[in-house]
């Protein structure tokens, strides 16, 4: 495992909490019949860069690989399949600044960890940044009624998003004296 993606570990168990309480929530409403995924946006001051780290059901990211890739695409298993989703997760995702010009992702890594599946990505902050628009539409173009929430951290109170319905961008501002 490359140390950014341990790193990326480690920040992602620092989450565990609120990724509990989501799925605590997610899962009483109504077992498997929500589509949802949780994505955490995180400014990270000690690296500088802002960490995405995107979670999906795996149960959720099997049927999607059949429907997106190939009915007997694999996600537990083949290496290229997963690298397909990330991709695909990656291209219906971004981060755009105040004036809508997209900040350049690059994936760092994706993984099968229990009943998730995770994809991060990782961009430098740039040195003043007022807030974020973004983007998140990953698996509601095969269900509709997908939800994917983020959260944003590290950057003032933490704000989170939902996507839902017809929404396409969605919005958070950063007042100037967290940065």
């Amino acid at each position: 495992m490359t140390s950014k993606l341990s790193a990326f570990r480690k920040t992602q168990r620092l989450f565990a909490l609120c990724l509990v309480v989501f799925g605590f929530f997610a899962g009483t409403a109504q077992a498997h019949q929500i589509k949802a995924a949780i994505t955490t946006v995180l400014f990270n001051p000690r690296t500088e860069n802002i960490e995405v780290m995107h979670r999906f059901n795996l149960h959720d990211a099997e049927h999607a690989v059949k429907a997106l890739f190939d009915k007997h695409a694999d996600i537990m298993d083949d290496a290229k399949t997963q690298q397909d989703f990330a991709d695909y997760v990656s291209k219906h995702f971004a981060l755009l600044n105040s004036e809508e010009v997209p900040l350049a992702l690059t994936q760092v890594g994706f993984e099968v960890e229990g009943k998730h599946f995770w994809v991060y990505q990782e961009t430098a902050q740039p040195p003043e940044i007022e807030g974020l628009k973004i983007r998140h539409d990953a698996l509601r173009d095969l269900w509709p009624s997908q939800v994917n929430t983020i959260n944003v951290e590290g950057n003032g109170p933490l704000k989170t998003l939902t996507f839902t319905d017809n929404v396409t961008l969605l919005e958070v501002s950063f007042n100037s004296e967290h940065h």
